[in-house]
């Protein structure tokens, strides 16, 4: 047994070293420069709670936090009701020799890079873009619709990258359903509603909750999309972050809303394990 057990120790270390290396102590360093301040131009170690207290009595780097939320919610919901039909169809009603094609049709977009794809949104949700040009020849509206520069574009930007993430996720759910589970609802009189709502949903939730989960962090943190079709009418959390390093140089001020963020993460991955583990109770 301690042969064994000395086995797995050295099996694991370099797992353990890496996380070591390149996550802890980064992030206790970030912690440690969130409690210094900026004198003039230069940081002043020590332990000041005043970039945290300016967090909460700063109005416009609070509202960050919260438009980063909305949004990170709003994305969530939409990519999930966009995924799950999407996936549905792959998994269940695509014939499975047609399902790898299929996925790896719903996933092309993962092949373009991320800041060419928000770009190509732009010219998409511009003043002179498609969407508005078809519009306006169509004599629907007179003038311009407000889609880039706006929340709207920051969301459908979002929302086209993260229905491929949930897709996935909820297509490896639904192909581990055994199919006597629907037969057996059926033969005791269930209808397609009941036997979606009590027995396939239920079981899909850990890949519903996963692919949430990893919606809401990469979201969350991100910069660029809200940068490139956001337009900066109104900033994201990132987006203040950046300024704070890049315009003003308060490294220690940025660190601290990095905690923050990392914080709120920490917080919606405690809730999603709960609410696994109280799912399988």
């Amino acid at each position: 047994m301690k042969g064994e057990r000395r086995l797995a120790s050295l099996m694991l270390a370099p797992a353990v070293l890496w996380v070591l290396v390149f996550f802890v102590l980064p992030f206790a360093g970030m912690v440690a420069l969130s409690f210094a301040r900026l004198q003039g131009r230069t940081v002043e170690q020590g332990f000041y709670a005043e970039n945290y207290a300016r967090f909460w009595s700063d109005p416009a780097i609070f509202k960050g936090l919260i438009v980063s939320l909305e949004i990170t919610a709003t994305v969530t919901i939409i990519s999930l009701l966009l995924a799950y039909p999407l996936a549905w169809i792959i998994a269940m009603r695509v014939p499975e020799r047609w399902q790898r094609l299929a996925l790896l049709l719903a996933v092309l977009p993962f092949w373009t890079s991320y800041v060419v794809r928000s770009y190509s949104w732009l010219l998409v949700l511009g003043q002179k873009g498609v969407i508005n040009n078809a519009l306006i020849g169509a004599g629907l509206i007179a003038e311009p619709l407000t889609l880039s520069a706006s929340r709207t574009g920051t969301v459908i930007g979002f929302v086209h990258f993260f229905v491929m993430l949930l897709t996935l996720t909820i297509y490896a759910n639904l192909r581990q359903l055994p199919p006597n589970y629907a037969r057996a609802a059926a033969d005791l009189g269930a209808s397609r509603w009941q036997t979606f709502a009590h027995v396939i949903l239920p079981l899909t939730l850990p890949g519903i909750i996963t692919g949430a989960f990893l919606t809401f962090v990469l979201c969350i943190g991100d910069y660029i999309t809200p940068q490139i079709l956001g337009g900066g009418n109104e900033l994201t959390l990132p987006q203040i972050i950046m300024m704070q390093m890049g315009r003003q140089g308060n490294f220690p001020m940025a660190a601290a809303l990095s905690v923050v963020l990392m914080g709120t993460v920490i917080l919606a991955y405690l809730a999603c394990a709960r609410w696994l583990r109280l799912d399988r109770i």
